[in-house]
């Protein structure tokens, strides 16, 4: 069985160690072809495997940092100050082949500037970006592209996004993936000078199944495989479909709470009606995939529980056994071919 090593930095997030830790260890026992590399400040992670009673194994290891990048720090600064920080070591590691993937709670535009860096693009990205996955009354699943690492973008790079959505989408369904442009309206004529001149380059290429723009009240609808949008979009619309799922599970717990059902049948109806809501909760889907690299590099939610961060580990797990950047680089090499000719 092929080891899969993942980088954890383990100083990210809002709460650090104290979710990080006991995720890694959690995780071992999900994948048991996984070891972890848990970046951070050893003192700290010490103590957490000491609480939980365990114990670093050749499974776990601690790779010691002295510091971490702050949530506040820009970019550039971030980028000019990294040598050191739990963020930047993790990238190395995935760098110098000692790590198959990083993942990290923290910093987003930190961790994109840092990973160009230390991983560079592959051939014909302009920009990486953040895709992750959102269900559907079907029970399928849609990928949205970008979430945030891009807060603005040209057409051209909205048409990578695109690329780079299908191939990974056509690894999880096994069959040409759908592809949208969101946009304020289904008609050719709606949207701005962006989104049209990307569904004209989308309609000229035969490497995507491009099927028009959508709306956002479709995105849970199972329209398509595939959303795109650049990063200021897909990160409002993202925090918005979380903050209302949050809003409505915490209606439906209040709802219960209050309520005069006693006994078995008011816990049967709870346990039964929050099996299926548990669908909404974003941590189910934690993970979002930086794409567009020559390595796996998996932002997890600065808020992530741990559950969501094995998620996120999973996440990190699937794309490496898929060999993703690598699938990428083909779909790629396809569509710059087609261009030429």
């Amino acid at each position: 069985m092929q080891t899969i090593t993942v980088a954890l930095d383990a100083m990210g997030g809002d709460f650090g160690p104290r979710v990080t830790v006991p995720a890694a260890v959690q995780a071992l026992s999900h994948f048991p072809e996984l070891k972890v590399i848990l970046v951070g400040d050893r003192e700290l992670i010490t103590q957490q495997l000491t609480t939980i009673g365990f114990s670093p194994t050749h499974r776990l290891v601690i790779k010691h940092s002295d510091r971490c990048i702050s949530n506040c720090d820009k970019p550039s600064l971030a980028l000019r100050n990294s040598v050191g920080s739990s963020m930047r070591i993790a990238l190395d590691l995935v760098a110098d082949d000692e790590a198959n993937a990083c993942v990290s709670c923290g910093n987003t535009g930190a961790l994109m500037a840092l990973s160009k860096f230390r991983l560079k693009l592959l051939p014909g990205i302009d920009r990486p970006a953040l895709v992750s996955v959102l269900p559907t009354t079907t029970g399928n699943k849609t990928w949205m592209l970008d979430l945030g690492a891009n807060v603005s973008v040209d057409a051209d790079t909205l048409f990578q996004f695109a690329v780079m959505g299908s191939a990974l989408a056509e690894i999880h369904i096994n069959e040409r993936p759908k592809v949208a442009i969101l946009n304020i309206g289904e008609e050719e004529i709606k949207g701005n000078d962006l989104v049209k001149r990307c569904s004209e380059l989308l309609t000229q290429t035969k490497e995507v199944n491009y099927c028009g723009y959508i709306e956002g009240n479709q995105l849970f609808h199972n329209v398509a495989d595939v959303v795109v949008c650049d990063g200021f979009v897909g990160n409002v619309c993202l925090k918005s479909c979380e903050g209302v799922a949050h809003l409505f599970l915490d209606k439906v717990k209040n709802h219960f709470s209050s309520s005069k059902l006693k006994g078995w049948i008011a816990k049967k109806l709870f346990s039964s009606l929050f099996n299926e809501l548990k669908v909404l909760n974003p941590d189910q889907y934690n993970g979002a995939s930086l794409l567009g690299l020559r390595g796996t590099v998996i932002k997890s939610h600065g808020q992530a529980d741990t559950s969501a961060i094995i998620n996120a580990i999973g996440e990190a797990v699937h794309e490496v056994k898929q060999q993703v950047p690598s699938r990428i680089s083909d779909r790629l090499e396809a569509v710059l071919l087609e261009r030429h000719y």
